[in-house]
């Protein structure tokens, strides 16, 4: 019974579908871990008031956000300086979120459960969440606005803060828009007028022709130092608008301090919010990770600008793949006479897909940055030497590297479409008249779009995830600018970029405050995936909709 039932293969067909279970448990599991401990530190915690005592003995009374909690043997809370009876073996302590690290110097702190008091969450208690030095915890006093000065006992005090921070974000966002946009545009003009005049130099242009260049560039700059004039006073007025009102807080320790709202992004009260009241600024922080500039060393803020990095990148990286790879493909399928040569070629491209992705970045930085980027240099930008243009990492070496990476892949895919185009079909297009051109290009190459389309899947999605060779080049920590703007020739393609993937390990491994950090990462990590996921899901529709094209066609 149990040999004919093992015969008929049963069992495997049950071994094979209890894998695919574990493994779909195992992704949906990992995806939902990564889920709650990245997304949840999005939703406005309650602040706890409780009076602990430290490890020096003292009692104090702390407030913040409780982490975590956990549970370690009695003895190494021992070591680490705690107070703990005699005979208890194992200690709960609580991880807090003090913030105020300008004043404590540390944000976060552990204490154990023993000397801890009860609990307490005060509605009076305000998070406020700043540029620099991380969340304040603290009791409202008072806030001067246009030199009036508004106690906490107003009735209007809650409404007019907020109506204040509101208006300085404004006053901010106006500003670095001006220094990006306008500014930054003033910047580069300047910057070209500097190099047109050392091209003037390098090519010993004398005489009328050197009067005339050097008047427009004397006119163009007067032109330009005007508009900055302009801008700077423009800025002065902002600047100065955001640095009259100030909100005066007292901390838990009875110190009062003012807090400049210029510094301040937004204000809350957390233990005095309803239910609706917080989630919906749990969608507008969320919303904020996803479309603002990361701050204080990436630990806060958003990730925007590796979110387009990453896209850009991508794109970049598939228009360059596509064409290689699929002529590739189609010389060694179609027009290769298949000898040893052939063979040895095919060999080769199979064992650059197992080549360590790290090689490739080596490879790039060497031939594509140095090499070839040095010499664009010196033809197309000697004005600019000694400061390299195309000459270092930059997004367009980033995305050669990886269409290099990828390149097998999308010629392995390419050839196994064209080999699975019965033969049958070539002779029909031959012998209704057709060339052999003619046979490869209009009904083999459609045939086999989705095999293609396959491999740029796996492409897309191996890229997407790359870190290694991106570390040197073209990606780094942080980009001040987006490779893409309305700026001539509008894709900057000798731009650094950042990257989600080099994103997570940043925050992850290199970030001076872990504990901040800790909850981005898994953050960051899932919009990757998320990413990936769509781009797939993309490519794929497009797979499907060029199969069921051409099947009805052939049909």
């Amino acid at each position: 019974m149990m040999k004919s039932w093992f015969r008929s293969g049963a069992p495997w067909i049950w071994l094979n579908a209890g894998a695919v279970a574990v493994c779909m448990i195992m992704v949906v599991g990992l995806l939902s871990l990564i889920a709650v401990r990245g997304f949840a530190h999005f939703w406005p915690a309650d602040v706890a008031q409780v009076e602990v005592i430290d490890t020096d003995g003292n009692r104090t009374e702390i407030l913040g956000e409780v982490v975590r909690s956990q549970t370690i043997p009695a003895a190494v809370a021992r070591d680490a300086g705690y107070i703990v009876p005699d005979g208890i073996e194992l200690v709960t302590r609580y991880l807090f979120k003090q913030g105020n690290r300008d004043q404590t110097g540390r944000d976060f702190a552990w204490y154990t459960e023993f000397g801890m008091g009860e609990f307490k969450y005060p509605d009076n208690v305000w998070v406020i969440e700043r540029r620099e030095w991380g969340n304040f915890y603290g009791y409202p006093v008072s806030m001067t606005r246009d030199g009036e000065v508004l106690n906490v006992s107003d009735s209007n005090f809650w409404s007019a803060v907020q109506d204040s921070v509101s208006r300085s974000v404004r006053l901010h966002n106006d500003i670095r828009a001006i220094e990006r946009g306008e500014i930054g545009r003033i910047n580069r003009g300047i910057e070209q007028l500097r190099l047109d005049r050392r091209s003037l130099d390098l090519r010993n242009v004398e005489g009328a022709e050197r009067e005339q260049a050097e008047a427009r560039i004397a006119e163009m700059n007067a032109q330009l130092d005007a508009d900055y004039d302009e801008l700077r006073a423009e800025l002065d007025i902002l600047y100065a608008s955001t640095q009259r009102d100030s909100l005066r807080m007292r901390m838990n320790d009875g110190q009062e301090l003012d807090i400049s709202l210029a510094h301040i992004v937004r204000v809350s009260a957390p233990n005095a919010m309803s239910v609706p009241a917080k989630l919906g600024q749990y969608f507008v922080r969320l919303g904020e990770f996803l479309t603002h500039d990361p701050r204080e060393a990436n630990t806060e803020g958003g990730i925007f600008p590796a979110i387009f990095g990453t896209v850009t990148m991508v794109f970049v990286m598939s228009i360059i793949v596509t064409p290689f790879g699929i002529f590739a493909a189609i010389y060694l399928r179609e027009y290769a006479k298949q000898g040893l040569m052939t063979r040895i070629i095919r060999i080769s491209v199979y064992n650059l897909a197992g080549v360590p992705s790290i090689v490739y970045g080596v490879f790039g930085l060497g031939f594509f940055v140095y090499f070839l980027g040095g010499n664009i240099d010196r033809l197309f930008y000697e004005a600019a030497l000694p400061s390299p243009t195309f000459g270092t990492p930059g997004l367009f070496w980033a995305s050669l590297t990886l269409a290099l990476l990828t390149l097998p892949i999308v010629i392995v895919s390419t050839e196994e479409g064209l080999a699975r185009i019965p033969s049958t079909i070539r002779q029909g297009s031959l012998a209704l008249g057709a060339t052999k051109s003619e046979t490869l290009w209009k009904v083999v190459v459609p045939l086999a779009t989705p095999a293609m389309m396959t491999g740029m899947i796996l492409a897309i999605a191996r890229a997407a995830g790359e870190v290694a060779p991106l570390m040197l080049v073209g990606v780094v920590k942080l980009a001040p600018t987006l490779p893409i703007d309305g700026e001539f020739p509008f894709i900057h393609l000798e731009r650094k970029i950042m990257h989600l993937g080099f994103h997570i390990y940043d925050v992850g491994f290199q970030s001076p405050n872990v504990e901040a950090a800790r909850p981005l990462v898994y953050a960051t990590a899932l919009v990757l995936v998320l990413l990936i996921i769509a781009l797939n899901l993309t490519a794929i529709s497009i797979r499907n909709h060029l199969r069921e094209r051409y099947r009805s066609a052939s049909d």
